[in-house]
C-alpha cells in the first residue's frame, strides 16, 4: 500500500519541477534552445542584385552588369583622324599656258572689258603630278581693241586671263597679256601709189607729149594716194579654236586630289 503511494508522490513532484522551470519540448521545426536557426533555401529564389552566388563568387548576371557599367563610363576611344583627300601643288611663275580660245577676239568687233573664255590645251604638270588637267576653263577679258585706221594706225587687240577653274574649284590667276597687231602695209601702199603715177603719166603723154606726161604723173600720183587713204589696213581676228600661249605672272597653288 505504501509503495504505490510513494511512486505517485514522486511523479507529482517531477511534474511540478518541470512546470516551474518552463521547460518544454521544442516544437517541430524549431531549433533547440541555444542553437542558431538556418533557414532552408527556397527553390527558384533569385540572388539579390549585386549579391554573391555560391562560395562568395559573383553571379554571371552581376558580372555582365558591371561590365556594361564600365563600358558606359569609360571614355570613348579617340577617333582616327580622316586622311586628307587633296594635296597642295604649286605651279611656279613663268609656267607656259597653252590655251584654246572658246570665244572670238577681233580688233574691229571686240571692246575693252569683253569677256574671253578659253580652255587649257595642255595639262600643267609639276614634278610628275598633274596640277591642272587639260580642258580646265580659263576666263579673262579684253584689255584694248583698236580698229585699223584709214590713214595711219594698225589694228591691234590685247587680252589676258584672271580666273582658272580646276578640280571643281576656282582660282585667281594673273597671266602675261596676249597682244596681236596687224602687219604693216607700206609695201602695198607704195605699189598702189606707183600704179597711180604710172597710169597718169601714160595718160598725159598721150594727151600732150612730155609736158603732158609730167602733168599726168602728178595727177596719177595724187590719184594713187587717194586710193591708199580710202583703203583700211587689215584687222586682227582670232577665231574660236585658235591656240594662243601666255605665261603665269605669279605662282598658282592648286588643291589636287590624291592619286592624280
Amino acid at each position: 500500500m505504501m509503495k504505490p503511494i510513494l511512486v505517485l508522490g514522486i511523479a507529482i513532484v517531477t511534474a511540478a519541477c518541470s512546470s516551474n522551470t518552463g521547460g518544454s519540448s521544442p516544437a517541430a521545426g524549431q531549433a533547440p534552445e541555444g542553437s542558431t536557426a538556418v533557414a532552408p533555401a527556397t527553390a527558384g529564389a533569385a540572388a539579390p542584385a549585386g549579391g554573391t552566388g555560391v562560395a562568395g563568387h559573383p553571379s554571371r548576371s552581376s558580372a555582365a552588369s558591371a561590365e556594361a557599367a564600365v563600358a558606359r563610363t569609360a571614355p570613348a576611344a579617340a577617333a582616327e583622324p580622316a586622311k586628307p583627300k587633296f594635296k597642295e601643288v604649286t605651279v611656279p611663275p613663268g609656267t607656259t599656258l597653252s590655251l584654246k580660245l572658246q570665244t572670238d577676239v577681233a580688233s574691229d568687233t571686240s571692246k575693252a572689258e569683253d569677256k574671253v573664255r578659253a580652255t587649257l590645251n595642255k595639262p600643267l604638270v609639276v614634278d610628275g603630278t598633274t596640277a591642272v588637267p587639260a580642258g580646265a576653263e580659263v576666263l579673262g577679258s579684253v584689255l584694248t581693241a583698236q580698229e585699223s585706221g584709214r590713214v595711219k594706225g594698225r589694228a591691234a587687240v590685247a587680252f589676258q586671263f584672271e580666273h582658272l577653274h580646276a578640280w571643281k574649284e576656282s582660282y585667281d590667276i594673273q597671266t602675261a597679256r596676249i597682244a596681236r597687231e596687224a602687219e604693216a602695209t607700206k609695201g602695198e601702199d607704195a605699189k598702189k601709189i606707183g600704179i597711180g603715177a604710172g597710169a597718169g603719166a601714160a595718160i598725159g603723154a598721150i594727151a600732150g607729149g612730155k609736158k603732158g606726161a609730167g602733168i599726168g604723173a602728178l595727177v596719177g600720183g595724187g590719184a594713187g594716194t587717194g586710193v591708199v587713204m580710202a583703203t583700211k589696213g587689215e584687222e586682227v581676228r582670232l577665231a574660236a579654236g585658235t591656240v594662243v600661249s601666255t605665261t603665269l605672272a605669279q605662282a598658282l597653288k592648286v588643291n589636287v586630289p590624291i592619286g592624280q
